[in-house]
């Protein structure tokens, strides 16, 4: 997810991520940090997330069509604190929407939210599980590890298409199973791989992937 303002003007820059996707990909609009779930939509994966929101919506861009102004008619606004932030496979992005083509499989998520309240960055978010694990981003695909034991464990392990160990290397994208009340949170490591941990009852979450689907967090 990136705030494609003035702020991330600079990134949008950027050069894309070469070649050309083939396939489909998914466009999800929400609001709320996932709380109203607007649009839905597969869209194809040789177009840069700019090009798959423009076919989808009704879109409204400003400084030379890098930032994202309004989707439907809703508005981004500095004195509300309220603009468009996107995800791929639930990553925060770090390239303008201009720029980060489309791979197949990816989830591209633009969530219109206030931006004083959780921040103007959150680096990842749990609610395209099993993203990032199985498209990854950018088409780079790092090594799934899920720490746990039993039955709900090598479940899981083939919804992230990985592996159940002890320790996960570093690089790797890691699903920490833990006891205690059910909590599911993203954080992103030093490395650039992620780590979800999870608590509570694992067998629910292997058995619904999508339960916490459009969440940034649980709780």
């Amino acid at each position: 997810m990136i705030r494609l303002g003035l702020v991330a003007a600079a990134g949008a820059l950027l050069a894309g991520c070469g070649g050309v996707g083939h396939g489909q990909a998914t466009l999800w609009v929400t609001r709320d940090e996932g709380k109203t779930v607007l649009l839905v939509k597969r869209v194809p994966a040789d177009e840069t997330a700019m090009q798959a929101l423009d076919r989808s919506v009704k879109l409204d861009t400003r400084y030379g069509g890098r930032f994202v102004q309004a989707i439907n008619g809703l508005s981004g606004s500095a004195s509300s604190r309220h603009d468009w932030f996107y995800f791929v496979n639930g990553i925060e992005a770090t390239r303008g929407a201009v720029d980060y083509r489309l791979h197949d499989g990816d989830v591209e998520w633009w969530d219109y939210r206030d931006w004083g309240r959780v921040g103007q960055s959150v680096p990842v978010v749990v609610g395209a599980f099993p993203e990032p694990f199985v498209h990854g981003y950018g088409g780079k695909v790092r090594p799934a590890v899920v720490v746990g034991s039993g039955h709900a464990a090598q479940l899981l392990a083939k919804i992230v298409h990985g592996r159940v160990a002890a320790h996960a290397p570093d690089g790797a994208n890691v699903l920490r199973l833990v006891s205690g009340p059910a909590r599911f949170t993203a954080q992103m490591l030093s490395s650039g791989a992620v780590e979800f941990t999870y608590a509570g009852n694992a067998a629910r979450l292997a058995h619904d992937p999508a339960l916490y689907r459009y969440r940034y967090s649980v709780p």
